[in-house]
């Protein structure tokens, strides 16, 4: 189940990372308030996994989640540069989540 919620907190921070351009610094409402819930969220979720996940591990797959998730989204949505430098370390960034859910012993 840590697994799961780990996942969701990765998920709902690459939601909040995004948020934050739409914000526009903190200064539209609705969207600053969907990125803070987001944030809340994210961090609760985590906490939560830490609790039988090592936090190295749950830590580094956060934001490993995050970064790989938000630099894809940046790509696809927000019209940012996917260069072939960039698509290759979001990929490392994604095999080193994996390395580290696989060597976590749990």
């Amino acid at each position: 189940m840590a697994w799961v919620l780990l996942l969701i907190a990765g998920l709902l921070e690459v939601g909040w990372s995004i948020g934050m351009k739409y914000s526009e610094g903190f200064t539209r409402l609705w969207p600053s308030v969907f990125t803070a819930a987001g944030i809340v969220a994210s961090m609760v979720l985590l906490a939560q996994a830490a609790k039988s996940l090592p936090i190295g591990t749950a830590y580094g797959v956060w934001v490993g989640i995050g970064a790989a998730g938000a630099a894809v989204l940046g790509m696809l949505v927000l019209n940012e540069p996917a260069t072939a430098a960039r698509i290759f370390f979001v990929v490392l960034l994604l095999v080193a989540v994996v390395g580290l859910k696989v060597t976590s012993g749990h």
